[in-house]
């Protein structure tokens, strides 16, 4: 791997410009932690968990966090197992199984997302979704590579000129079903698509599939980071409910707490911030 990181061992890769190689690493990886989702919503009585927390969530992170290691050995931070964080100037930043509470409940859509950062930058984005009502769905991208690349295909959709129009879509989370009149006054002109995982929502935003994504809980960088880098992308970004341009540190923590968060295109997303969203916290929780 010559040339693409500068050096290497047997115990990993220095990053120097990422590219195309690592990505291959890390999709193939995270595809082998998606057999693990698809192997627990097939075991008899359904997956194991109660809540938010499903007892796959740790097995995956366990491989991931194990195979990421050998990929790029630097600092890490898992939804489940912990930080390791020691100043290092790259950081994986990982979530095994967002949308856990929507899967539990057998609803397809949860994501396996692993994201980069790199100097506090979110560098690479894997998002993958075993189970979709349209089969598999994997979408990533690393610095250094021209486009995004969606199930090992190339796609370049850009969301600099995106509008908020009765063609657009807004991905929301599945309890909008509970307020489907309010969404769609928020969400207007455009319509609004309710699905598990804010990691898989960025993600399709990424991709084309729409124009923001909004998440009305309180945020983990391992929820967004994946997501972040491929916004970064595409032109795209990511805000808080403040119209804040969200940051990391170097504990891949944010530098400014987020409420909530909105995806996609600027223009897009600076229309949808200024909506009372709060009010649907009332009577559901998004």
């Amino acid at each position: 791997m010559s040339g693409l990181y500068g050096s290497s061992s047997s115990h990993g890769h220095e990053a120097g410009t990422l590219g195309r190689e690592l990505l291959d690493a890390v999709i193939a990886l995270v595809l082998r932690a998606g057999r693990l989702i698809e192997a627990e919503l097939d075991r008899p009585g359904g997956p194991r968990g109660w809540g938010d927390k499903a007892e796959v969530d740790a097995e995956i992170e366990n491989l991931l966090r194990e195979g990421l290691a050998r990929i790029l050995p630097c600092d890490f931070v898992g939804e489940e197992t912990g930080c390791q964080v020691t100043g290092h100037r790259f950081c994986w930043v990982v979530d095994p199984n967002d949308g856990t509470s929507d899967f539990l409940q057998g609803c397809n859509g949860s994501a396996i997302s692993v994201g980069l950062l790199g100097d506090c930058v979110p560098v690479l984005g894997v998002v993958y979704a075993p189970l979709t009502d349209q089969g598999p769905d994997c979408i990533a991208w690393a610095e250094g590579m021209p486009t995004l690349l969606r199930n090992g295909a190339p796609v370049a959709p850009s969301l600099g000129a995106n509008e908020l129009d009765s063609r657009s879509v807004v991905f929301v989370s599945v309890a909008a079903l509970t307020q489907p009149t309010r969404n769609a006054k928020f969400c207007a002109p455009a319509s609004f698509h309710p699905m598990p995982s804010i990691a898989y929502r960025l993600a399709r935003v990424a991709a084309g599939d729409g124009v923001a994504a909004v998440s009305l809980y309180a945020v983990s960088p391992h929820d967004v980071v994946a997501g972040h880098a491929l916004l970064r992308a595409v032109g795209g970004g990511l805000w808080s409910e403040q119209g804040q341009a969200l940051r990391y540190s170097q504990q891949a923590t944010f530098v400014q707490p987020a409420r909530f968060c909105f995806g996609g295109a600027a223009a897009v997303c600076r229309l949808l911030v200024q909506r009372p969203w709060h009010e649907l916290l009332n009577n559901s929780h998004l």
